[in-house]
């Protein structure tokens, strides 16, 4: 029998008082900290690894003390991004929420309610005296949008549970049952300069892309604004001289921004060549990214010295035949089963240096890719280092979490759920290698645009999804 209805009060509050404190992923000091005083605060067992990692534990209610222990899984870092004119130090500065309807923005940043939100609900679920409840481990990890790096190092040993309900999902009434495998390749190349010969300096910005996730959202087709850079310094390459280039800022995001500082004397065709080449994208991109725009605009700049013509050539041949967006589909089950993201360009120690987060659910082809990569890297004259690289979750025949979950949502809601999996990247791959035998899913609230500005959050779904997440644990006996 279902109980009344759940009161989400502390989970909003909880996801407040988060959206207060710093936490970039790689700079997660403050969260981490908050997290374990909380612990201590209301009386808990905490542990706090040497990768910041949180582990809070909770003894089982009464009735519960024979049933399987579960775990509690989400990360606590988040991609941090802002549009270009928004002022803002995300090493500083809390991000500022913006209520719309049944929304919840952040005002010109990300939101961070990936994987806030996973974090408030763990923190109102352990602090409930009125849950009926197995033994909680409760895991929040640092460093999972930019490499994993605080699971990949995670003591397996540490945590005992063999059901595991990770909360890093953003799709109500779907529980993901499987994901992707990737990683980040490096490619980079030293940078060379000559004198220049024009006078005068341009920058050029290509602006006005949604962006987005670059695993939950790299099939709808949106554009990468280092690949249009790309395709625009191609088309007037004769005509300027590079100074510097840089765009996106986080690798698993699809970038929004790019540009590049030039100099040239022929400012009146680029201007033509411009105006032809947006003519071209608003109609290629009309339906993803309708708000695509190019612009060009005369700076004064006393660099003398330009990229070597070699140099911008290296680059030119890299950005335009390095792949993009979906590369494999099935129509099985209607996914992406292989990606590359252009995630981020700039310049780093006088190198250029061009990252991409590729992915895939099969591990033969993420290792083709990566071997075509290098040598890719090798005619282009980059150099090619990869990191980061995670194991993908593949689907299980037979889960015990699975059916708890599609019972639960079908008694509260009246309907079936879906279950499928998902070309993002989960860290559910990773815990499963170290605990063997695990039996997981992931699950959660309906959110959209994610590692974007314009990432927002559903209230209503988030109500919904802990009651049914309150239901879940209820049910496991």
């Amino acid at each position: 029998m279902i109980k009344e209805k759940i009161s989400t009060d502390r989970v909003f509050h909880y996801f407040r008082e988060i959206s207060k404190i710093p936490r970039c992923s790689k700079k997660e000091e403050l969260i981490s900290q908050y997290l374990y005083d909380w612990a201590k605060s209301k009386q808990l067992e905490v542990i706090k690894d040497k990768q910041k990692n949180i582990i809070i534990f909770k003894e089982a209610s009464k009735g519960y003390e024979n049933a399987p222990a579960i775990i509690l899984q989400g990360h606590m870092d988040m991609v941090c991004e802002k549009n270009a004119d928004k002022v803002h130090d995300f090493e500083r500065d809390p991000i500022s929420l913006v209520y719309k309807n049944d929304f919840i923005y952040a005002d010109g940043t990300t939101l961070g309610a990936d994987n806030g939100i996973a974090v408030a609900m763990i923190l109102a679920i352990l602090e409930s005296n009125s849950l009926e409840h197995p033994a909680i481990e409760a895991l929040i990890t640092t460093d999972e949008e930019t490499g994993m790096t605080g699971v990949a190092n995670l003591d397996g040993s540490m945590l005992k549970g063999r059901i595991m309900i990770n909360l890093d999902s953003g799709e109500e009434g779907t529980f993901l049952a499987g994901c992707a495998g990737g990683g980040r390749l490096n490619f980079s190349t030293d940078i060379e300069y000559m004198d220049g010969q024009f006078e005068n300096a341009f920058k050029l910005v290509v602006k006005g892309l949604k962006g987005g996730h670059s695993g939950a959202e790299i099939h709808l087709d949106r554009g990468n604004a280092n690949k249009i850079l790309g395709r625009l310094l191609h088309n007037i390459v004769d005509l300027v001289e590079l100074v510097e280039i840089g765009g996106g800022s986080a690798d698993n995001a699809i970038p929004r921004e790019a540009y590049a500082l030039i100099k040239t004397n022929n400012q009146d065709e680029i201007r033509k060549k411009i105006q032809d080449l947006l003519l071209e994208l608003k109609n290629e991109y009309k339906f993803s990214d309708p708000e695509i725009d190019i612009k060009i605009e005369a700076i004064d700049s006393k660099h003398t010295k330009v990229f070597t013509q070699k140099l911008f050539e290296q680059y030119l041949n890299l950005i335009n035949l390095v792949p993009s967006g979906p590369l494999k589909i099935t129509n099985e089950i209607d996914l992406v089963i292989l990606s590359n993201n252009p995630g981020v360009l700039k310049i780093v120690d006088k190198k250029l240096r061009l990252t991409c987060a590729p992915r895939s659910s099969i591990a033969s082809s993420l290792e083709d890719f990566v071997a075509k990569m290098e040598q890719l890297g090798s005619v282009t004259g980059f150099k090619l280092e990869k990191s980061a690289f995670y194991p993908g979750w593949e689907y299980a025949k037979d889960s015990l979490i699975r059916d708890i979950c599609l019972g639960a949502y079908k008694a509260i809601f009246g309907k079936e759920a879906e279950v499928k999996a998902v070309h993002a990247g989960l860290e559910c791959g990773f815990i499963m290698e170290k605990i063997p035998g695990l039996d997981a899913i992931s699950l959660g609230p309906n959110m959209y645009n994610l590692h974007s500005p314009d990432e927002h959050l559903s209230i209503s779904s988030t109500e919904r999804t802990y009651e049914l997440l309150n239901e879940i644990i209820r049910r496991i006996k």
